[in-house]
């Protein structure tokens, strides 16, 4: 069995995502880039025009021994506005939505779950499902960004959510 799995989530700007789950018990790495859309290898410059139908993304592979895709989903609600229609915080545009991208239909229903979740609590979650296409990795730069900047997230922050 193999125990290194990959998750692809989109909440907005992928530095501040990437920023929350690189430091998440269980997770091996993170990688910044683009999901969906209809250019092959989009540039950062070419999604963060909002035309090409690219979500910013982050790849995020963890060990199925330390952690398990629904502690990842809880994780992605708790660090990101999923309520957002048009972007997130002050970054608006379609690349900037907040999507999961599953790989297999176990993906998909633990995702359903926390939708159903958080929209019995009185949410109103924007969040859409997807499966998983290709995954093109952003450009060197982008990767581990704030870790590199040293600072934090300008429009994520952490909200417990679930117990």
């Amino acid at each position: 069995m193999d125990i290194k799995k990959k998750a692809y989530l989109a909440s907005g700007c992928f530095w501040g995502t990437e920023y929350f789950f690189m430091k998440a018990s269980g997770v091996i790495a993170t990688t910044v880039g683009f999901m969906g859309g209809q250019l092959q290898n989009p540039s950062y410059v070419e999604v963060k025009t909002g035309t090409t139908g690219h979500l910013e993304c982050v790849e995020v592979e963890y060990d199925t021994t330390k952690t398990s895709y629904e502690n990842l989903i809880k994780l992605y609600f708790e660090t990101h506005d999923f309520t957002q229609t048009d972007g997130q915080g002050p970054d608006i545009g379609s690349q900037y939505l907040s999507y999961i991208f599953y790989n297999n239909e176990e993906e998909k229903e633990i995702a359903e779950k926390y939708i159903g979740i958080l929209t019995d609590r009185g949410y109103k979650v924007a969040t859409k499902l997807e499966k998983v296409s290709k995954f093109w990795k952003a450009e060197d730069h982008h990767q581990q960004y704030y870790e590199h900047k040293g600072t934090q997230p300008y429009c994520h922050a952490y909200k417990k959510i679930f117990i």
